[in-house]
């Protein structure tokens, strides 16, 4: 037992040395920041990546945050904001006058920059763009044109591009020498003279070929292009399906806007999961770090939905008072077979919604998941119905209680595999996102069923 805890202690230790913001660090700025050592705290900061960075800002309080952005100033990596959650970013962007933000944006690549301004209020996006230059408003006005959460709003305006008459020689010196060209990039795109893409070549082929042959020749033809008001989550489908690393997003005439890069990507793949988590909790958006009116706000009204729902069960509950009256079993027994019904049902609920946002659940296979689900839902409750009909036999001593719960518990969970796919096809098939509202739906029909086929049944056997 023993070697648990010191196989933990050394994983900690492998990982300190990997990963900056560690528990050590954080302990010794917040007391660098408390007893006012500026000498300490920069030390302490310093070697710090952004990511690193933005880990030590969640972790402070308010005040703190407020003292570290003034005793860090100027020296702020602007990738710094790029990491950090949104509420923490509103803080810590509170605390910069619009000069030394309008530096932070200019020095950002484009989609980082589009999603630092939107997250702004109307008249301080409209303060910080009077303070970039010109040609760079131009763009993020743009940007901030096309739809929230689409590839307009994610893709890079800069993109590394040469015509198709250019040679491999002529390609390499021009990516030497041109300064506009994007810091990172993994694919040079081909474009034709309406500067439409043609074709691209990653770099890795472009190195490995010898100067004097044409791009043309070794560029690979079949493009992924992304038009520029597609959601974000069909976005990171094509990635995930295609294996991309980056892919370019056209307008309406077919026109290279810009590009989309793996990097990109990961970030969404994150979000939208983070964001399906939460809205099958009930939960709209991350709050972890709002303040407590605001989270207790954004609670409020799912839980207010979700209270209507058990005034609905408890209505299915009061028509068998009489039953339940004579027959204590009954109000011992009953939420054991509204629980099951409900966890086998989230098992399917959640699946479903899955294979649905990576489209692996769709019409044309829909029917034999619907079907495939509705058998597991009753075999188990033929297993489950078995075991707990003769817990409640030898339990309450009662050969009709253990057949009354056994025949609901198949039943509920008979009907908890069918609606567990069944609510989500239909919610999506509607246009409703099926993480928000599923849960709800779903444990409202296992609740109402489990407690109908009980005490129904009960009723019609024992009384």
């Amino acid at each position: 037992m023993t070697d648990a805890p010191e196989t933990a202690a050394e994983d900690r230790d492998e990982l300190e040395g990997l990963y900056g913001a560690t528990d050590a660090v954080v302990r010794e700025v917040k007391k660098g920041i408390a007893e006012t050592k500026p000498d300490v705290v920069t030390a302490l900061i310093e070697p710090l990546h952004a990511a690193d960075m933005a880990d030590l800002f969640e972790h402070l309080t308010p005040d703190e945050r407020d003292i570290l952005v003034t005793l860090v100033g100027a020296d702020l990596d602007p990738e710094f904001f790029t990491h950090l959650d949104e509420t923490v970013r509103e803080d810590v962007i509170e605390v910069l006058d619009t000069e030394r933000l309008a530096e932070v944006v200019n020095e950002l690549e484009t989609d980082d920059a589009v999603d630092l301004i939107e997250g702004l209020d109307a008249s301080e996006q409209v303060e910080l763009l009077n303070a970039v230059a010109p040609a760079e408003r131009a763009l993020y006005e743009e940007a901030l044109r096309y739809p929230e959460d689409s590839a307009g709003r994610l893709m890079d305006r800069e993109a590394a591009t040469v015509p198709s008459y250019w040679n491999i020689g002529q390609t390499i010196d021009y990516m030497r020498s041109d300064a506009d060209l994007p810091s990172n990039f993994y694919d040079i795109y081909i474009v034709g003279p309406t500067y439409r893409p043609v074709g691209l070549v990653p770099v890795s082929r472009l190195l490995r070929t010898e100067r004097p042959v044409g791009i043309g020749d070794i560029m690979d033809t079949e493009l992924k292009l992304i038009p520029a008001t597609m959601d974000q989550e069909d976005v990171a489908f094509l990635f995930r399906q295609y294996g991309l690393v980056s892919a370019p997003v056209v307008d309406d005439h077919g026109r290279l806007v810009g590009v989309i890069t793996v990097d990109d990507v990961v970030d969404v793949i994150e979000e939208e999961h983070q964001e399906d988590m939460l809205k099958l909790g009930g939960v709209s958006e991350d709050d972890f770090y709002d303040a407590v009116i605001d989270t207790t706000r954004s609670r409020f009204s799912w839980l207010l939905i979700n209270l209507g729902t058990a005034i609905l069960a408890s209505m299915v509950i009061a028509l068998f008072d009489a039953a339940i009256d004579q027959v204590v079993a009954l109000a011992v027994l009953m939420p054991i077979v509204a629980s099951m019904g409900g966890n086998a049902g989230t098992q399917t609920l959640t699946v479903a919604v899955r294979a649905l946002a990576v489209k692996e659940l769709t019409p044309t296979n829909a029917m034999r998941i619907v079907g495939k689900e509705t058998l597991v839902g009753g075999i188990n409750g033929v297993l489950f119905a078995a075991l707990m009909g003769f817990v409640a036999w030898f339990w309450f001593e009662s050969v009709q209680i253990g057949g009354v719960i056994a025949a609901a518990m198949v039943i509920n969970l008979f009907v908890a595999g069918l609606a567990g796919t069944m609510i989500p096809l239909t919610l999506d098939r509607f246009g409703i996102d099926p993480a928000v509202a599923s849960s709800v739906v779903l444990t409202t029909l296992t609740d109402v069923v489990g407690f109908l086929s009980f005490l129904g049944l009960a009723a019609l056997v024992l009384l």
